[in-house]
């Protein structure tokens, strides 16, 4: 059985550094061995109306919740200081634009999860990576909303300096990082252990549609491809000379 001590090691300590190694050599993996996989693999001929509904709740809330996380936990302290925004003032801001966001991304995973479980048609053109990332994706969101009763008992901002400052010194590879995280409530601990067990499953999923619209570019420019077009030709290409026709 594992002490706390060597729980918050394993979480905070090693499962960061291994999850962005695998986001990352795994991404270029298969981006270069499966370019063709690299697909949302979209089923949005069923149950169009579900799909439309349940996508823009989620990616919306899933947007905005990220990109706060991104900028709540990775905007150095001392920028706060420098700017005069008081800690408790960022709490508040994280809880009042988070939990809407996080609401409305639960509710749009939880419409999402329904159509790919409950339509035959669906579920039989699902893999199980498919339904397994969007289950954990939701106890992500559940669980992140469920914080919110803790950060609440907190406010004066000082929980949110703890994980910025373990979130930056992980960054900056100070190996020492995860004793800042000790004894942290459960709720946050299995929130950032699914974070990072989601962010390690990242290439080996349909997630990595969200940065093909990033990679494609840089991969054409630096080693241009083949372009596949429609042509508007009406007649067939003549004949080469010494083609034989098709059986």
């Amino acid at each position: 059985m594992f002490s706390n001590l060597d729980i918050d090691f394993i979480i905070f300590g090693i499962m960061p550094y291994a999850a962005l190694t695998i986001l990352v050599v795994g991404s270029i993996a298969r981006y270069e061995r499966d370019p063709f996989t690299w697909k949302s693999s979209s089923s949005q001929l069923l149950r169009r109306k579900q799909l439309i509904w349940g996508s823009i709740l989620f990616h919306v809330g899933i947007i905005t919740v990220f990109l706060g996380h991104l900028i709540g936990l990775f905007t150095p302290v001392w920028v706060l200081d420098a700017v005069g925004i008081p800690y408790w003032f960022k709490q508040w801001m994280a809880v009042v634009i988070g939990g809407p966001a996080g609401i409305a991304a639960l509710i749009g995973s939880t419409i999402l999860l329904h159509r790919r479980l409950v339509d035959p048609r669906i579920r039989t053109t699902s893999s199980f990576a498919d339904i397994g990332i969007m289950v954990l994706i939701w106890l992500q969101l559940a669980i992140g909303l469920l914080t919110i009763t803790q950060t609440l008992q907190h406010m004066d901002g000082s929980e949110m300096v703890r994980f910025m400052t373990w979130s930056q010194s992980i960054l900056t590879w100070n190996i020492n990082a995860w004793s800042t995280m000790i004894d942290v409530h459960w709720l946050y601990r299995a929130h950032i252990f699914l974070g990072l067990l989601i962010t390690a499953l990242f290439p080996f999923t349909r997630l990595v549609h969200m940065i093909s619209g990033f990679a494609a570019p840089f991969r054409f420019l630096l080693r241009p491809g083949y372009q596949i077009v429609r042509s508007r030709r009406r007649a067939p290409l003549p004949k080469r000379a010494g083609s034989t026709p098709a059986e």
